[in-house]
């Protein structure tokens, strides 16, 4: 995952002028990335316009319940939050302790810790004890931790949804890196099995999405789960 300001200066004009008109950031988003800075936490958080980018995806789904794997601080968190209907959650599951501390104080800034489950420990740990037979199936998932996992992260994701689901995963393309059939980078591999899996799954139709911009060069990889 690229830090911000990873990008060429032209491609971090463009997104400047876009989140300007678009995503704009507001004080509790200042404040939350001040707060992840002051802290320590690495400056991974998704860009503006990516944070309004999963916005929409709550919107165009009109999403109820959301799964996130890898809060962070709770940046994208809070933009997927605010397009929630009230009695709406976003169940997040976040491995640092001290970085979901951040983010608990985050969101209760921010307002919203009423529609979040924020669950602290090792997410392969965690899924499963989400999968019960009264359990709500996922309107939404969003994966971001770490790649290596990818696989695994995505098997969970397709058993906790319902067809119409959508499954975004951030950070695929790693600066090009994805290509590199014989890489040793668990990260590089965990992806491209992924990919495979998305490729072969009966259930699921997939794409990705080059990107480019402040955090420099990847890409996302969307889904959606089929009848």
């Amino acid at each position: 995952m690229a830090p911000r300001g990873s990008g060429s200066k032209k491609w971090t004009a463009v997104d400047n002028y876009f989140a300007t008109l678009l995503a704009p950031e507001d004080t509790v988003l200042h404040a939350t990335l001040e707060a992840n800075s002051a802290a320590g936490l690495p400056a991974i958080d998704v860009s503006p316009l990516q944070g309004k980018f999963l916005q929409i995806l709550v919107q165009m789904t009109h999403a109820r319940r959301i799964l996130e794997i890898g809060t962070l601080g709770g940046y994208s968190t809070i933009w997927m939050a605010r397009a929630l209907p009230p009695d709406g959650c976003i169940v997040t599951l976040e491995y640092n302790p001290a970085h979901a501390e951040v983010a608990r104080a985050n969101l209760l800034r921010a307002g919203l810790f009423d529609r979040v489950d924020l669950r602290i420990g090792r997410a392969l740990d965690l899924l499963p004890t989400l999968a019960g037979p009264d359990t709500t199936p996922f309107d939404l998932v969003f994966i971001d931790a770490d790649k290596r996992s990818n696989p695994e992260y995505l098997e969970w994701a397709v058993r906790l949804s319902r067809p119409g689901t959508v499954i975004a995963v951030d950070n695929v393309v790693r600066n090009g890196s994805i290509v590199q059939e014989k890489s040793k980078d668990q990260d590089v591999i965990g992806i491209r099995r992924m990919a495979e899996q998305m490729a072969a799954h009966p259930c699921l139709s997939a794409t990705v999405l080059q990107t480019v911009g402040d955090k420099g060069y990847d890409g996302i990889a969307l889904a959606v789960v089929l009848p």
